[in-house]
């Protein structure tokens, strides 16, 4: 049985989702929504999607639509999974889930009332180069003691992945430190106890931190330091340190080294070196195997209590 598809979003994230689903047997994507239709349609012409809409319950509507993948600003997630969740299609929305802890709980609640497979784009779950890391933790061969986080991006404007104006916000707390609040518990297999954050100043016109620092304790001692900037000119993205009692790792996307800088062999952790991919696929082998996803609703939500935490103490200050 194919699984039929709506995907909405077609900027720089829904692109890097249509790519990793070529790969994947058995998966058809049949609807695209975005907001500017003329762009749509060249993203839909290139993918040989026959539907294009500029509005979501346009897709719900389409019966044949089993499952939905969603790529949209980080405002409109939860409302929008629950959306999915109420016209019967299974749905994965990137993360962040929310950018509130009670509208990750409403998605959750959802869930639980359609048994429907809901899943969040907590790909770092899903990078070989973690992957690899979480067998050396689950076999017993490592275990961390402290995770060193850097996420930086170069955004003293609006912009997204490719250079290209945004009509959102992203968010230092809501998105980026969800990668690594969540990567964390997972990796050290043991809840957030404490947890720590201050800012920097306030952008005059984005109207959020430019700069932050996160401190985290897990339940069985493990720390993690995490550290994230928009002012950053240099090279982007996430680079992870993970210091263990057996070794040091570090990790950048799909890529992993060891402490002294030497590349260790990931390509045959999974079946493809592409985390959006392996997420995709562990969405649909979900809904097929009609099983819980790794990266579930209900499995992340810890990651949003915490980030509910964070910003009350970021608010106090």
């Amino acid at each position: 049985m194919t699984i039929k598809v709506a995907l909405a979003g077609a900027g720089a994230f829904g692109i890097k989702h249509l790519d990793g689903i070529q790969n994947i047997d058995g998966v058809e994507v049949i609807s695209l929504i975005s907001r500017d239709l003329a762009k749509t349609q060249e993203v839909a012409d290139k993918y040989g999607i026959k539907h294009v809409t500029t509005d979501l319950a346009d897709a719900l509507a389409i019966k044949e639509v089993d499952a939905v993948i969603l790529c949209t600003p980080t405002q409109m997630h939860a409302e929008q999974t629950i959306a999915c969740l109420k016209a019967g299609k299974h749905v994965q929305v990137e993360i962040p889930l929310a950018d509130s802890l009670k509208g990750a709980e409403d998605v959750v609640a959802m869930q639980k009332q359609t048994g429907l497979v809901a899943m969040c784009g907590h790909t770092r779950r899903f990078n070989p180069s973690h992957q690899y890391v979480h067998h050396k933790i689950q076999a017993g061969e490592f275990n961390i003691q402290q995770m060193d986080v850097q996420t930086y991006f170069f955004r003293r404007t609006n912009t997204n992945a490719l250079g290209q104006a945004r009509s959102w916000t992203d968010h230092l707390l809501w998105h980026h430190a969800a990668h690594t609040v969540d990567l964390f518990a997972y990796q050290a297999n043991s809840p957030i106890v404490q947890a720590n954050a201050i800012q920097g100043p306030i952008h005059p016109t984005l109207g959020i931190a430019m700069d932050m620092s996160i401190q985290l304790k897990a339940a069985n001692g493990a720390i993690c330091t995490l550290s994230l900037s928009f002012n950053n000119d240099g090279p982007l993205g996430t680079y992870f340190r993970y210091i263990g009692d057996t070794a040091t790792y570090l990790a950048r996307y799909d890529d992993l080294f060891n402490g002294k800088d030497e590349k260790i062999d990931v390509s045959q952790v999974d079946v493809s070196m592409n985390g959006i991919e392996l997420q995709d696929r562990e969405f649909f082998a979900a809904i097929q195997e009609g099983r819980e996803p790794n990266a579930s609703v209900g499995r992340v939500l810890a990651c949003y209590q915490v980030l509910h935490q964070l910003e009350q103490q970021l608010n106090a200050a």
